[in-house]
């Protein structure tokens, strides 16, 4: 692992292999640890792999602000132009999926960046409003895990990633696998654990899918409980000028892990396309 100074801050990130660069960028409350079943496969097809901490989050540094998605987006910048990358195609699970609508609405004509995909991704708008009937969260349930988070942190979380890897009752990993899952939440700033939730449950990304030119590949899985399909990854499909859509059956939230063959398989055509 190594820094880089993004933003005013440094990133914790790893690259490895040779080749076109892809960077994955982890969900909530996780650490780019959590790509483990995709950096092999990815190096092995030849390509450039980088990961990264969010701030807040891994060994990344955790300041007690800029949990927002105008500042994850200028991390993001910061890191490939940092790293002077070219032609890559950016990967966000679950909330990382705004940062690559930010980002590539926001900076995506630079030249830095060929494709993006969303896995499980949260825009375009999880937030239930009047505009927006079809977003998955109330503006009450949001509050309620910002104080689940505050209040009872652990508890909140070890019962969040159960659910992260259920589809419908059905645990779709190990136990073993959710205390690791767990573990890659224990080094996050209480401030990131809960700003994230903010960030990610209130951020409207419909006008950053509009502006998106590159072509993306949208997956989901259609057991998703926790970012459902109907609200974000079918939407988000809808509204990008140049999509493919993966659903992957009896796929929970963390499905790059409980379906990781269906998921890395997906992921490389599309790369290869």
């Amino acid at each position: 692992m190594a820094t880089i100074e993004s933003n005013g801050i440094h990133l914790n990130y790893e690259d490895t292999g040779e080749g076109r660069a892809v960077v994955l960028i982890h969900g909530w409350p996780l650490s780019l640890q959590s790509w483990g079943e995709q950096v092999p496969a990815l190096v092995e097809a030849g390509y450039r792999v980088i990961t990264y901490d969010r701030r807040g989050f891994g060994a990344s540094d955790k300041p007690e602000t800029g949990y927002d998605y105008d500042t994850f987006a200028a991390d993001l910048a910061g890191l490939l132009e940092g790293l002077d990358v070219q032609d890559a195609t950016l990967v966000g699970f679950s909330m990382g999926g705004g940062e690559v609508a930010r980002y590539l609405a926001a900076y995506g004509d630079g030249g830095r960046v060929r494709s993006g995909v969303f896995a499980g991704a949260v825009p375009p708008y999880l937030l239930k409003t009047g505009d927006n009937p079809d977003g998955g969260l109330a503006e009450e349930d949001v509050q309620g895990m910002e104080k689940g988070a505050t209040d009872d942190r652990e508890g909140f979380l070890r019962t969040f990633m159960t659910g992260f890897y259920s589809a419908g009752d059905e645990l779709m990993v190990s136990r073993e696998r959710v205390e690791a899952s767990y573990d890659l939440s224990v080094p996050a700033r209480d401030e990131a654990v809960v700003g994230c939730i903010g960030a990610f449950g209130r951020t409207d990304f419909r006008q950053d899918l509009e502006a998106i030119s590159q072509p993306c590949l949208v997956m989901h899985g259609d057991s998703d409980g926790v970012v459902p399909f109907e609200v974000s990854g079918k939407r988000t499909a809808e509204s990008l000028d140049q999509s493919t859509l993966v659903v992957v059956e009896k796929g929970p939230h963390g499905f790059n892990v409980s379906h990781r063959d269906e998921f890395n398989s997906a992921l490389l055509t599309f790369l290869n396309s």
